[in-house]
């Protein structure tokens, strides 16, 4: 539809209504061309009665109404051409950004996806956790300076600061230890997004070869004289191929799962990983030897491990030694230790009871009580028919595994005048039985805590009345666990998935012939026996004069 001008033009004898704008104050340099709308027709010379339009000159009657044009356009205001300006060259800085970050986001996931530095990092990481197995860890320094001391070094140079300064006594704690496993999970997830992805990409879509040559450039290839690609798009959904026609071209796949097992395994070792960090910064620990008898607030002995450790309620719970026994081989030497616990909340209530051995832990609000160790607290003596004595074992420095308790039972000496205190030794190796010697330190005998035999010693009937055993146990809480057993899982899993074959196949129907190509990411010799076994069964098409020809020979 033309502009209210252009109409205004066109119609002159028609009056406007629509109100012209004011026309804009221009400079002197730009000259104004007014027409007349309302001008009469007149006759031309010669008798010519063609319409004509007359210029009205400047200063007419205000009657008229007029259009103005210009012969140039009005200048832009300065204001606005300074702000457009500005606009530009933000977006203009604004797009440098932007580029300057992809660029930098490229290079950075090229590096991290580089597939030496991963295996660096791994075996970085393998070395400080072989390492740490090494070192004895969790403990106290100054068993480091005893390990390590600075004026005989182990190797000639490795001294204690080389273990306490970048924190091995805690090795899978280390600030060096969890920075390379957040160093090679940047690398799996810059290889994930870089390459396995893509790959997938390009799997799942249904491409289509036109033309015999590329076909034939494939690692697999082979001719089917007189056939059709329908009969072989049948075979290959039969042998579990994902088949695709169109036209005459044919594409089909199978093992796609293959693709997204890389994935798979990548994001598992993610998890692994994750689930280590957490449990080495998220736990508690600790560890308590309790005499049968006794209990325990759990959370008067746990310490944390870490900057997100998170106390839980189950803090408050308090446990309790009801009874503490071990089992022993034919030899003598201890088979198996038992702590019979009880658990015990605020308001006194049993909410459990358990007995619990070595490698057969109790569980209870994400809080693990393991059977670690045992100890001799204290040996029930009677003297003279009175009592029960108890006296406290003490454990004896021994070289290697075996230990070693000993007790004194003091005597009174008839010769008060002597500052020496005389009495009874008593050494035990286990609860089973019990070593005694005399004031001058002579052996006297053996006696079992069940026996109930008494002996006689200096004078003075001794009775064993019973051998009262401590356990040894280890409480943790560690959140990283469900993490680390679900990665582990998901990384068997999509192990397993990754060695599936990805298998492509493309035929072309080229008249009577077909032509077949394919390849495999894996397995390629049993990639090209299917290939062969399954094109022997496509079918071999037979013309019509070929299956006369037959019938009268068969019929002659």
């Amino acid at each position: 539809m033309p502009s209210p001008t252009c109409y205004l033009l066109l119609n002159p004898s028609r009056t406007c209504h629509r109100p012209l704008l004011p026309s804009p104050r221009l400079p002197a340099r730009f000259a104004r061309l007014r027409v007349s709308c309302d001008v009469p027709r007149q006759g031309g010379d010669g008798g010519g009665g063609g319409p004509k339009r007359g210029v009205i000159p400047t200063g007419a009657g205000k009657a008229k109404k007029q259009v103005v044009f210009f012969d140039a356009a009005p200048p832009v205001a300065q204001q606005g051409g300074e702000e457009e300006g500005k606009a530009e060259a933000q977006t203009k800085v604004d797009g440098a950004a932007v580029r300057l970050l992809r660029r930098t986001t490229k290079r950075t996931l090229s590096v991290l996806s580089n597939l030496p530095l991963a295996i660096a990092e791994m075996s970085a990481i393998a070395g400080l956790m072989a390492l740490g197995t090494v070192i004895d860890q969790g403990e106290a320094p100054s068993h480091y300076f005893e390990q390590f001391p600075e004026d005989n070094p182990v190797f000639g140079f490795i001294t204690w600061r080389w273990i306490l300064t970048p924190g091995f006594d805690h090795m899978f704690s280390s600030p060096v230890f969890l920075g390379l496993l957040a160093l090679l999970a940047a690398s799996l997830m810059a290889c994930t997004f870089t390459t396995q992805l893509p790959m997938v990409k390009v799997a799942k879509r249904w491409s289509f070869m036109s033309s015999e040559g590329s076909i034939k450039k494939q690692a697999f290839s082979e001719s089917l004289p007189r056939a059709s690609i329908q009969d072989l798009g049948v075979i290959l959904m039969g042998a579990g191929y994902e088949v695709f026609t169109k036209g005459p071209s044919l594409y089909a796949f199978k093992g796609l799962a293959g693709r997204y097992a890389p994935i798979g395994v990548h994001v598992a070792m993610i998890f692994v990983m994750a689930g280590a960090t957490l449990s080495a910064t998220g736990s508690f620990k600790g560890s308590v030897d309790v005499p049968q008898g006794l209990n325990f607030v759990i959370g008067d002995i746990m310490k944390p491990k870490g900057i997100f450790s998170v106390a839980p309620d189950v803090f408050n719970t308090e446990v309790h030694v009801n009874r503490f026994y071990m089992e022993y081989y034919d030899s003598g030497e201890v088979s198996q230790f038992y702590s019979d616990l009880s658990l015990f909340d605020l308001d006194g209530k049993e909410v459990m009871r358990r007995t619990i051995k070595v490698n057969d832990p109790l569980r209870y609000g994400g809080i693990t009580i393991y059977q670690t160790d045992w100890g001799f607290s204290a040996l029930q003596v009677k003297k003279n028919g009175e009592g029960p004595f108890n006296l406290a074992m003490a454990s004896l420095k021994q070289s290697g595994n075996k230990k070693l308790y000993g007790t004194f039972l003091p005597l009174e000496d008839p010769d008060p005048s002597k500052s020496s205190v005389k009495g009874i030794s008593m050494l035990a190796r286990d609860l089973q039985s019990i070593v005694l010697y005399d004031q001058d330190g002579k052996f006297v005998g053996v006696r079992r805590p069940s026996s109930k035999l008494p002996i006689e010693i200096n004078g003075n009937e001794i009775l064993i009345e019973d051998a009262i055993g401590s356990t040894g146990l280890d409480l943790k809480t560690d959140p990283g666990i469900p993490v680390v057993y679900a990665g582990f899982g998901a990384l068997m899993l999509t192990t397993c998935i990754s060695y599936l074959s990805h298998a492509q196949l493309w035929a072309l129907q080229d008249g009577t012939t077909v032509v077949v190509g394919g390849k495999s990411n894996r397995a390629k010799i049993e990639f090209s026996d299917e290939m062969n076994r399954l094109l022997n069964k496509v079918p071999e098409l037979i013309s019509v004069n070929e299956k006369t020809v037959d019938n009268k020979s068969s019929t002659a």
